[in-house]
């Protein structure tokens, strides 16, 4: 039995390729992200209170918001913790 380069095992059987794409969405590159017009939204609207952000910054600039430095502490240690890990 010879083998010969190049050229298919078994006569006949054609070769099949990738049908082209038969809309534009069909043929983006693996890579690309198409995203949702809900997460569109989202990702355009704040996710924020602006009214409350005022309000925290206005009590941290006149001395007025408290401030739990042990919760802090611990806080920045859990995370610390999730780094080393």
């Amino acid at each position: 039995m010879r083998a010969s380069v190049g050229k298919p095992e078994k006569e006949g059987k054609a070769a099949t390729a990738a049908p082209a794409p038969s809309s534009p969405s069909e043929g983006r590159r693996a890579d690309s992200v198409q995203m949702s017009n809900v997460a569109q939204k989202a990702m355009s609207e704040p996710d924020f209170d602006r009214v409350k952000v005022e309000s925290i910054k206005q009590a941290i600039s006149q001395g007025n918001y408290p401030l739990d430095v042990k919760r802090i502490a611990e806080s920045f240690v859990a995370i610390e913790r999730m780094i080393n890990a």
